[in-house]
């Protein structure tokens, strides 16, 4: 909600007078639109009618942050499966015995980066002609069972986490720390409740498949989701389903972070549609653009740069996840104890492995879920 600089009275039974900073300003969160009546002088947006009923229609944030992200996580599967392999120490092994052949090779940034995308397009290939068309979408069916109540959990709690927070403790104020409680909020609860989903996602991957065992080629461990979590829970216990629950808090940070960005940039792209409309002019091509497009921009570009700063704990979360070795011992025991022995097995290009069709996809995903989810809620009428 912003303000403009004059004194007008909202009519009402009070015939309340507002002035200076006090007059409700309506900014659409779907669009980042301000509604023009919101600062015309008739008719005038009541203060009574602009905050919505606590909890009204958060069935709509439910349902739309689960299809956005339903959809986004279908549209980029072939890239997850990549990035998760490639986290694994066992993929890295394979690229760094493939990098032997280019030491001594002289590469500048560009040639670096271009070899890099080169290598990450021919794995995709080797899972594609080794492994068929189904490998590329391996896991996606415990992928779509925890994005669904994941996204939802988190678009729910976030939203309603942000009123309560704001309502209680900051006079009825949006804030950056508000924004700050609310993602920790929304981060720690998805974490705990979608982990063991995750769990079986990433085994499920990492499982080759392959029907020989002789070779050295591995057979297949995990017929399904099912087989997955009965032999994780035979071997392991319960505790084996909340391995990596701790990159999983430590994650918090990068979709805290995340949305704090897309909130500013929000308020951005909102300030700049009322200094349009102040100003008279008629909106060009641009100005329209930026009113269907600005959201999904903005929620990619938080995602990119907060996926770049808290990168390494997606790698640490991958390699606690991994089965065990075959005499039963996990590699990796913790998580400093992972970053340590990553660091040390591999260096720092170890704790940023797969990062490439990391930001491929996650990027695309986070302006795929982000702008269905605005569409759903403009389709259902309601306001985020």
């Amino acid at each position: 909600m912003e303000s403009l600089p004059t004194t007008r009275r909202v009519p009402g039974p009070s015939d309340q007078q507002y002035s200076g900073d006090h007059i409700p300003l309506v900014v659409s969160r779907e669009t980042g639109d301000i509604v023009p009546e919101s600062h015309q002088a008739d008719p005038l947006v009541r203060p009574d009618k602009i905050e919505a009923t606590p909890f009204a229609k958060s069935w709509a944030h439910f349902v739309a942050g689960g299809i956005g992200g339903m959809t986004a996580a279908a549209l980029t599967a072939p890239l997850d499966v990549l990035k998760t392999r490639l986290q694994s120490d066992f993929y890295q092994a394979q690229l760094r015995a493939s990098r032997q052949s280019h030491v001594g090779v002289p590469l500048n940034p560009i040639r670096a980066a271009w070899y890099h995308f080169s290598e990450t397009g021919q794995i995709l290939s080797a899972v594609y002609r080794q492994e068929g068309p189904r490998a590329l979408f391996k896991g996606l069916g415990p992928n779509l069972v925890g994005v669904v109540p994941a996204r939802s959990i988190n678009f729910f709690t976030y939203g309603n986490g942000k009123r309560l927070i704001a309502k209680y403790f900051n006079n009825g104020q949006e804030g950056t720390w508000v924004h700050l409680s609310a993602g920790v909020l929304a981060g720690i609860v998805t974490s705990t409740a979608t982990n063991p989903i995750w769990m079986v996602k990433t085994r499920l991957q990492l499982d080759k498949n392959v029907a020989a065992e002789s070779g050295g080629v591995t057979r297949r461990q995990y017929q399904n989701s099912y087989d997955c979590i009965r032999q994780i829970l035979r071997n392991e216990g319960l505790r084996g389903l909340y391995k990596g629950m701790s990159a999983s808090y430590l994650g918090v940070a990068e979709s805290t972070l995340q949305w704090v960005l897309y909130e500013r940039m929000k308020t951005a792209l909102a300030l700049r549609e009322e200094k349009i409309v102040q100003s008279g002019r008629q909106k060009t091509w641009w100005d329209h653009a930026v009113n269907w497009t600005g959201n999904a921009g903005a929620a990619g570009g938080a995602k990119l740069v907060a996926a770049i700063l808290t990168y390494p704990h997606e790698v640490a979360r991958t390699r606690l996840r991994q089965a065990p070795m075959d005499g039963g011992k996990p590699k990796y025991t913790g998580l400093i104890q992972c970053f340590k022995l990553v660091f040390k097995e591999e260096g720092m290009a170890g704790l940023y492995g797969g990062m490439t069709p990391h930001m491929l996809r996650t990027v695309p995903s986070a302006a795929i879920m982000f702008g269905m989810y605005e569409a759903i809620l403009r389709l259902l009428g309601t306001p985020s």
